[in-house]
């Protein structure tokens, strides 16, 4: 559904590929299996979330890479740059009905990540990271908020988002670092505006610059509430100061720690408040 033609699953990995899910002793194969042939070479990782098995999978993953796709070959040297790997779903912990948080994929991709450093010697390197608390899913969904808006017939410019979540590492960082990625592009814009350039053109780019400053979103607000990851007084301290001791950072190993990006715009009980909030702060 997301357009992908030719999808090979760790599932297929190990049909194709018996000896290689050795960790399970009831699926080892009781006789020697013929070689696999004709198998596709792999030329790509993408990673949607935490799997069952982690073992298989972690080992599987691995094997993929170290054998640049083609698990059927025996290679002299481990291929580095490997092969692209492409992530979402970042976060460590979620929450669900135990009353302690549970692994999420961030955890998952945790591991991945040591294990290759630890087998290879150098870092697993990831195409791209997709998904909270990533500019470009928060962009995706401005894009997604515009659309609906626009087959509702309302004629009035969005100009703020909310964003709300139980997460300070994936929900309340990923809003805060969009909130700041709109801040700048609304000040490049506004001084490309206010350019000599700008003012004498009439060109269609700087119509259109014009009329997209008009238009666009100014901030992304940031609502956390209490009914999952988060909790008052647990996960994160109130104030900044306070972040930068107190506050272990459960976030991505590829996203820089800033103690002011886990800082929520607001603090509500659940979503019915976040959502009354934000009624409230828009006047309806």
């Amino acid at each position: 559904s997301l357009g992908f033609k030719h999808v090979v699953t760790i599932e297929a990995l190990r049909k194709a590929y018996p000896l290689l899910d050795m960790v399970d002793q009831s699926r080892r194969p009781k006789e020697l299996p013929p070689p696999t042939t004709g198998f596709p070479t792999i030329e790509g990782v993408i990673l949607f979330g935490e799997p069952v098995r982690w073992e298989t999978n972690l080992q599987l993953i691995i094997d993929v890479l170290l054998s640049n796709g083609n698990l059927g070959a025996e290679l002299q040297d481990i291929p580095y740059p490997h092969l692209p790997v492409l992530a979402c779903n970042m976060d460590l912990l979620w929450m669900a009905e135990a009353k302690m948080p549970r692994f999420g994929h961030g955890t998952f991709l945790l591991c991945l990540e040591n294990i290759y450093k630890k087998v290879t010697g150098r870092e697993l390197k990831y195409e791209a990271l997709i998904g909270k608390p990533s500019t470009v899913t928060y962009r995706y969904a401005e894009y997604l908020i515009k659309e609906q808006a626009e087959k509702q017939g309302w004629k009035s410019p969005i100009r703020r988002l909310y964003a709300v979540g139980d997460n300070p590492m994936s929900d309340v960082y990923g809003a805060n670092l969009y909130n700041n990625y709109l801040k700048s592009a609304h000040q490049n814009q506004a001084g490309v505006k206010r350019s000599p350039q700008a003012a004498s053109s009439q060109t269609e780019d700087h119509l259109k610059l014009r009329k997209d400053c008009n238009n666009s979103v100014e901030s992304c607000e940031s609502i956390l509430v209490c009914t999952g990851v988060y909790r008052h007084n647990a996960d994160v301290p109130r104030k900044t100061e306070e972040c930068t001791t107190a506050t272990v950072f459960h976030g991505h190993r590829d996203f820089c720690f800033d103690p002011s990006l886990v800082e929520a715009s607001y603090i509500v009980q659940d979503v019915n408040d976040a959502v009354q909030l934000a009624f409230k702060k828009e006047n309806w």
